[in-house]
């Protein structure tokens, strides 16, 4: 049977002034027909870099393909031909949908460009091929979002949107780089499944890039792990993962995290006050309105009452907009508390402001989602964690260089990374450099803020080790916000769901995960991807309902 989409010892080098580095080395896969093929790899693995050079879209000059084909049903593709094929026959979805997504434009607007370009239609019968187009992606209200724009939608009706555009053509070969990496689980199992049902109903072959096993463990066919610009290791799903051949595809497997899997914790300090207790707390924000017309209020944070007790790992889990952020950043004083009490260590936030706040900078730190925007890109490492340590005033000035030589060593970095700025880490070195700073005020607690949701899986799994570390050595209290379950369940004693600012459940790990309270919690669980290929996504359980807009 001649396949689909057929790549052939493709190489791509970059040329600079004085260099030329291959990124890509020999690569051949194929993509049989209705088939959905999982490339997996980390980040520079090269899998989106190799999609881009078989649509033809390199995005520098200075990268050249030097060598390989590409063929569509054993017709082999040249750049002029590839002008032809490219959004007709191979259709592309980005990870990103708000950068793709024109924002001037209606979304209606977009999906009838390509109908109008590509297929000749008139405006009216494009406007109705769009609407189908919409409807057949999942929204409620199509001829509602067909006039509505990119940024009234949720992200998840963002991405259905981007899936709309690259249909409007009937491709018969989908390209989706990263589709779900930046969605709840909930959310990413409504889009995959999607991508399941459009290649059941339309014939699509599909190439779903991730960094993610779970995802293409219950989503695709067969498996080509990428690493470090080469194919490493490829074939059927069930046998690639029962058996994995390389060690790099063994190591992504043992870093999956497994909502099956536990932590070992020490037991909290009751003894003492709480670090942290929350008091009916609400935080409410003024939304639209203007200078004759009072906006509506919206609740963030609604009546919360907890208690964090020293030594505690609790994660704070919940969708995008439950409020988890919120909460945090009013814990710390970052945010207005519009009612109710914080107190941290026996201070009252509300009633005595300006000594809580000291108490909070010396005793509590927070870790950001994205490392990169939380350092400054002009200080190097060094010089970011000697800053913290001036400010706070306890390290002598003849100690500091020596402290901050401790402090790289305590997450895992070389002395060395104190000579480098934030841009020549990775991501994982990056995020550990965020932490040693937040270290370096010798917290009780860290709060750390979906620090690992942009991660790689084994970068992931390091952060998480790092953390459960820290905690076990240091009686160290942490609060975990993230939205991925699976990786709470493996590091935090306690869980502590949010829906829409509410606090809807509250217990202990295995109480939350084994015995879930309300249907909310059960279909977060049911949602997470397991590297079983047997499971079904979503546990075979319907979605959550989302909401069309978010205006």
């Amino acid at each position: 049977m001649i396949p689909h989409l057929q790549i052939d010892g493709l190489s791509v080098v970059f040329r600079g002034d004085d260099e030329a580095r291959i990124l890509l080395d020999d690569i051949s896969v194929s993509l049989n027909k209705g088939e959905i093929l999982g490339l997996v790899g980390e980040s520079g693995s090269g899998k989106s870099l190799l999609c881009r050079a078989v649509m033809g879209l390199l995005p520098s000059r200075q990268l050249q393909v030097t060598h390989g084909s590409v063929m569509i049903e054993g017709q082999v593709l040249d750049l002029a031909q590839m002008q032809t094929v490219r959004g007709r026959r191979i259709g592309m979805i980005f990870q990103n949908p708000t950068s793709h997504l024109d924002p001037v434009m209606r979304i209606g607007g977009q999906i009838s460009e390509g109908l109008i370009h590509h297929k000749g239609l008139g405006v009216a019968a494009a406007k109705a091929e769009a609407i189908g187009l919409l409807t057949q992606v999942g929204f409620p209200d199509p001829e509602r979002a067909y006039d509505s724009h990119a940024h009234q939608f949720s992200g998840g009706m963002r991405q259905r949107a981007m899936i709309a555009v690259a249909l409007a053509c009937d491709p018969e070969i989908l390209i989706a780089d990263e589709p779900t990496t930046a969605l709840d689980v909930t959310i990413q199992a409504q889009i995959l499944r999607l991508l399941m049902d459009l290649r059941d109903s339309r014939g699509l072959s599909i190439v779903l890039i991730t960094h993610d096993l779970g995802v293409v463990a219950q989503t695709c066919d067969r498996i080509a792990v990428m690493r470090d610009g080469h194919v490493v290791e490829q074939g059927e799903k069930r046998a690639l993962l029962a058996a994995p051949q390389h060690p790099y595809t063994q190591a992504l497997i043992a870093a999956h995290p497994s909502v099956t899997t536990a932590g070992e914790h020490l037991p909290p300090d009751r003894a003492h006050q709480p670090v942290f207790e929350l008091r009916d707390l609400e935080v409410r924000f003024a939304q639209g309105g203007g200078l004759l017309r009072k906006g509506k209020e919206l609740r963030a944070v609604k009546a919360v009452s907890l208690r964090i007790w020293p030594g505690e790992t609790v994660g704070i889990v919940g969708e995008s907009g439950s409020g988890k952020s919120t909460l945090a950043r009013a814990m710390l004083g970052l945010t207005p508390i519009s009612s109710g009490k914080v107190v941290f260590d026996g201070l009252d936030l509300t009633q005595d402001r300006t000594a809580t706040l000291r108490r909070l900078r010396s005793d509590a730190a927070m870790v950001f989602q994205d490392p990169f925007n939380s350092l400054n890109p002009r200080m190097t490492v060094g010089e970011t964690l000697a800053e913290v340590l001036r400010s706070q005033g306890e390290t002598p000035e003849a100690k500091i260089q020596p402290r901050v030589a401790e402090l790289l060593e305590m997450v895992g970095l070389d002395r060395s990374f104190a000579t480098r700025r934030p841009r020549s880490l990775s991501g994982g070195q990056c995020q550990r450099a965020g932490i040693a700073r937040a270290l370096a005020v010798n917290p009780r607690v860290i709060i750390a803020d979906e620090c690992v949701a942009a991660l790689d899986v084994t970068i992931q799994a390091q952060i998480v080790d790092l953390f459960r570390q820290l905690t076990a050595h240091s009686g160290l209290t942490l609060i975990f916000i993230a939205h991925d379950l699976a990786i709470v369940r493996n590091l935090c004693e306690r869980v502590v769901v949010m829906h829409y600012g509410e606090v809807v459940e509250d217990g202990t790990s295995q109480q939350v995960f084994d015995h879930p309270k309300t249907a909310y919690t059960a279909a977060l669980i049911a949602a997470i991807p397991d590297i079983d290929p047997d499971r079904p996504i979503n546990g075979g359980t319907p979605a959550l309902n989302q909401p069309e807009l978010t205006l």
